[in-house]
């Protein structure tokens, strides 16, 4: 995957608008106050809410730190 981190820096999650973490295992843009994880297909993320996957609690407590 070839994400751009400068795209990242200007990306914030639709929901609460903060920061989100690239999570390059998973292809996914992970949002800890939305306790949400954002899809990257093609090196595109789906910023939408419908699209996006609910977090455990394990998982915002691994990306949380």
């Amino acid at each position: 995957m070839a994400f751009d981190k400068k795209l990242l820096e200007i990306l914030a999650c639709p929901v609460t608008k903060g920061k989100l973490i690239l999570d390059k295992e998973n292809s996914e843009l992970i949002s800890t106050q939305a306790k949400l994880a954002y899809p990257i297909n093609d090196d595109i993320p789906v910023l939408l809410e419908t699209q996006a996957r609910e977090l455990s609690h394990e998982e915002v407590e691994k990306w949380h730190s």
